[in-house]
């Protein structure tokens, strides 16, 4: 949603609710086969077929093919076109960035989820201390040090921006930014990232936070759902 009011997009919104088991419900298997969200359905001029993409990566980089291209770096240096290793240091951080957040960071989250699960299930007295065991050695020993290397490698990346910028790939917003904000949301209240262990990561956090789009996305899901909450 951001993305869409950020490129100015006229849209409607759609919400599934999650079943009690906290999957996604069936129904959304009648737009996707996959049935899972986000999911965009669009209704080109002209056609009665419409085009439903699912990925959130793919969803993003088909929007800006045809209406944010101002959303992707310069992708070569001047002289360099169409030449390997020709490219600008923006535009190869977010050709990496644009996957790296679901193929990299999103993949943690997901597992920390899952160990919540694993110490909040319903068993028996005696079980829990062996599944809440099970669950930190899990937290301890693997999501920890996984959440550790990437946080230190988004405060580095930060830290060396093109041209001194306040995001990722330089002075100007771009694609990849609105892509880590949310793995970067959900991230604030489970998984060791704080402002005083990553001010440059939480400071850009708030700075994505800040931006009118954003504001005006978390506005009409409140409008919606009566409530904005990032959750997995």
């Amino acid at each position: 949603m951001w993305l869409l009011e950020e490129l100015g997009i006229k849209y409607e919104l759609k919400t599934y609710k999650r079943t009690k088991a906290g999957l996604a419900p069936p129904e959304l298997k009648k737009v996707h086969p996959l049935g899972k969200s986000p999911m965009l359905t669009i209704e080109p001029p002209g056609s009665t077929t419409p085009i439903v993409l699912a990925e959130s990566a793919a969803i993003t980089e088909y929007l800006c093919d045809y209406f944010g291209k101002w959303l992707v770096p310069q992708r070569y240096r001047d002289g360099k076109g169409g030449q390997i290793g020709g490219e600008t240091e923006s535009w190869l951080r977010f050709r990496m960035l644009m996957h790296y957040a679901e193929g990299s960071l999103m993949p943690f989250m997901l597992i920390s989820i899952i160990v919540q699960r694993i110490r909040s299930s319903p068993v028996p007295f005696f079980i829990k201390p062996i599944t809440n065991g099970v669950a930190g050695k899990i937290d301890s020993s693997f999501l920890r040090p996984n959440f550790k290397t990437h946080y230190d490698f988004l405060e580095g990346q930060l830290k060396t921006s093109p041209d001194d910028g306040g995001f990722l790939c330089g002075k100007a917003i771009t694609a990849a930014d609105i892509m880590l904000s949310f793995p970067l949301q959900a991230g604030q209240s489970r998984t060791g990232f704080t402002k005083e262990d990553y001010p440059k990561v939480w400071e850009y956090l708030n700075r994505l936070q800040e931006r009118e789009a954003y504001k005006r996305a978390v506005q009409k899901i409140i409008d919606v759902e009566g409530e904005f909450k990032t959750t997995l």
